[in-house]
């Protein structure tokens, strides 16, 4: 079986990508510092697919314990790279921490690709890059304003560097993958998102209609779309996780026209933050304790993906529809967080 390292795979998208790899033939490791990532990931897959993940417990700002995975795993093909910090109001507040963390991950990660010939690597992007574009729906060809939030910078930079790695490397072959708001949970409610309090807008959702949270703020009702709140591409993170899978094959398989190649991911419909919550208190039962609150640094108004490149090259689609995005997310929310104590 082809070897992969997934970076951060005891995160949200990276676990749940680990669980599609093992289904599609795969052996796979995990490097992850647990900063944000949990074990307990690896025990959900481990029941769900009947294997165990090594988890290999490093920073990867660290290059020396960086190399010694590779030295350790000489027959690696690939590498999936999520690790990476991913919330907008934190680098906002803390710029730095983004830069030094998110840079100097994937710089060590590149260099060891590079010294121990793994040359197929996927690379964890962001709808984030397309900043406030006046284009919709965004393809790959969408040119970047300036970025709305230094986590933002962090992808549109990450791409240029591999994008430059890639060109004086031939054989090395790279996917970015511009993903848009992955939501829900893998049907078995076995994994999902295991931070206790997500900045993420469904995990608050969830979290308030269970009592965790006394209420949710939805962050600006005056923005001009057709409710007055943020418009964003939801998609389920099992379609994100298997688009992964379906990337790296692609480029094992010799199937990629340039060394570096990009694709969006998303549903192609825009869903407004009322809308969503509207979708969940009709698949909950649900009445949701929210309140209407200024706008948030950082965010933008509207985005959503022309998703033809990925489903043409790639033969990947999103299976999984709002409701479904939503009942998961629930389900899940019952089965893992449903014990915590209200935070007053």
């Amino acid at each position: 079986m082809n070897k992969i390292l997934v970076t951060g795979g005891c995160g949200y998208i990276g676990g749940h990508t680990i669980v599609d790899l093992i289904q599609n033939g795969f052996d796979v490791i995990s490097v992850d510092d647990l900063s944000r990532g949990s074990l307990k990931m690896l025990d959900g897959i481990e029941k769900i697919t009947g294997k165990r993940v090594k988890n290999y417990k490093v920073d990867l700002c660290d290059l020396d314990d960086t190399e010694a995975i590779f030295l350790e795993n000489s027959d690696l093909v690939g590498v999936i790279h999520f690790a990476a910090f991913k919330s907008v109001p934190e680098s906002v507040k803390e710029p730095l921490m983004y830069f030094r963390n998110n840079f100097n991950s994937l710089i060590n990660i590149l260099q060891c690709a590079e010294e121990f010939d793994v040359d197929n690597f996927v690379f964890s992007s962001s709808c984030s890059v397309y900043g406030n574009t006046t284009e919709l729906p965004v393809v790959e060809e969408t040119a970047f304003p300036e970025p709305e939030s230094p986590y933002a910078r962090t992808k549109q930079v990450g791409e240029a560097i591999c994008r430059d790695f890639s060109e004086i490397n031939k054989h090395f072959n790279t996917i970015l993958l511009r993903y848009f708001n992955p939501v829900g949970a893998h049907p078995s409610s076995l994994i999902g998102e295991f931070q206790d309090l997500s900045e993420s807008v469904v995990p608050v959702i969830t979290q308030t209609a269970i009592g965790i949270r006394k209420e949710m703020t939805v962050f600006g009702n005056d923005y001009d779309t057709r409710d007055g709140s943020c418009v964003r591409d939801y998609i389920h993170v099992s379609d994100i996780a298997n688009a992964h899978t379906k990337a790296l094959q692609y480029i094992i398989d010799d199937r990629n026209k340039s060394s570096c190649e990009i694709f969006n991911l998303g549903t192609g419909n825009g869903v407004t933050v009322l809308e969503l919550i509207a979708a969940f208190e009709k698949v909950s039962g649900q009445k949701l304790n929210y309140k209407l609150g200024p706008r948030r640094t950082g965010d933008v108004v509207s985005v959503y993906a022309n998703n033809n490149k990925a489903r043409k090259l790639l033969g990947w689609e999103a299976k999984h529809d709002l409701d479904s995005m939503m009942d998961t997310a629930w389900r899940w929310e019952q089965a893992y967080a449903g014990k915590k104590a209200l935070v007053q």
